[in-house]
């Protein structure tokens, strides 16, 4: 699901001034893609997305002001569609009259702002990028191990707080507790933070919620990171068959990024957090190169057709 993004909220975000048609600052911005008319100025509009933010610069207003009246404010009145979400203008250039008065009534807001075009023009995408991204909230722990993103994930009381506890006196970082709001910021990358109101809590059953910021100081949180493996804790089950040299590869999907799977058997003994910890380091490693249980897989078969070989000379 993507949030909701409102022309009054670019304008409070960019500290942007309001020429006209402030009933249109309730109006919805669905895309993050921006546009600069410069084509609809000459007069073609076959093509034009009129869904995203109008974007006019120096370029597109120093051609304008050479075009008569009557072709001006036909410009405009073209220009501005009912699904137009807003018209900016860069540099704190003069507005023309004719876009005020277009746009005043069909109750689109002009906004203006005194930024360069082009450096104005990627801070919004970016604002908006990440507004606009799809998002989900998923039940888990989500911890920073030296720089690689786990999402901890399992059944309530299986130990993902206790566990994240551990880790956090091992020196990583927790960056959320219970719930973890997930967003895509990119094709398949996936970035997760706490809710504003657990940031930096973690509940511990029997002692209650502790502050780790508090506790263990502003080394020990972080407030977000890309997450890059999920980590599944469930009970042991004797009847199950679990890979022992790691060479099943599993993903879970999460909006619409496939990412790698961990399942870890949770029984008296094991200790979870170390275990984190290695499948943490394991990971970093195979994204370097190294993957040691297909190295193992490769010496095995190695030494296999070796002795094959010398019982065929034997024979």
């Amino acid at each position: 699901m993507a949030k909701k993004v409102k022309v009054s909220d670019l304008v409070k975000q960019f500290h942007m001034e309001v020429i006209c048609g402030d009933e249109g600052l309730k109006r919805l911005i669905t895309v993050a893609d921006l546009y600069r008319p410069g084509l609809e100025m000459a007069g073609y509009f076959n093509y034009h997305p009129q869904e995203r933010v109008q974007i006019l610069g120096k370029t597109e207003l120093t051609f304008f002001y050479t075009l008569t009246a009557d072709v001006r404010r036909d410009r405009m009145e073209r220009l501005c569609n009912e699904q137009t979400p807003c018209i900016l203008i860069t540099r704190g250039m003069d507005v023309p009259e004719e876009l005020i008065n277009a746009a005043s009534e069909k109750q689109i807001a002009v906004i203006r702002s005194n930024v360069p075009t082009t450096t104005l023009a990627s801070q919004i995408t970016d604002f908006l990028e990440n507004k606009l991204a799809p998002t989900t909230t998923i039940h888990g722990v989500l911890v920073d191990i030296y720089g690689i993103g786990i999402l901890i994930s399992g059944t309530s009381g299986i130990g993902k707080s206790e566990t994240a506890l551990e880790l956090v006196k091992r020196g990583h970082r927790l960056i959320a507790d219970d719930a973890v709001e997930i967003r895509q910021s990119a094709p398949n990358v996936l970035v997760g933070n706490a809710p504003e109101l657990i940031k930096h809590l973690l509940e511990i059953r029997g002692v209650g919620i502790i502050n780790v910021m508090t506790l263990f100081g502003a080394g020990a949180i972080r407030n977000n990171t890309r997450i890059s493996v999920v980590i599944n804790l469930e009970i042991w089950q004797q009847d199950k068959q679990y890979d022992r040299l790691g060479l099943d590869e599993e993903t879970t999907r999460i909006i619409d990024t496939d990412i790698p799977l961990v399942t870890i058997p949770v029984r008296p003994g094991r200790n979870l957090a170390v275990i984190v910890e290695v499948a943490a380091m394991n990971y970093r490693l195979k994204r370097m190169g190294y993957n040691a249980a297909q190295q193992f897989t490769n010496k095995l078969t190695e030494t296999l057709a070796g002795d094959m070989d010398e019982n065929e000379d034997l024979d």
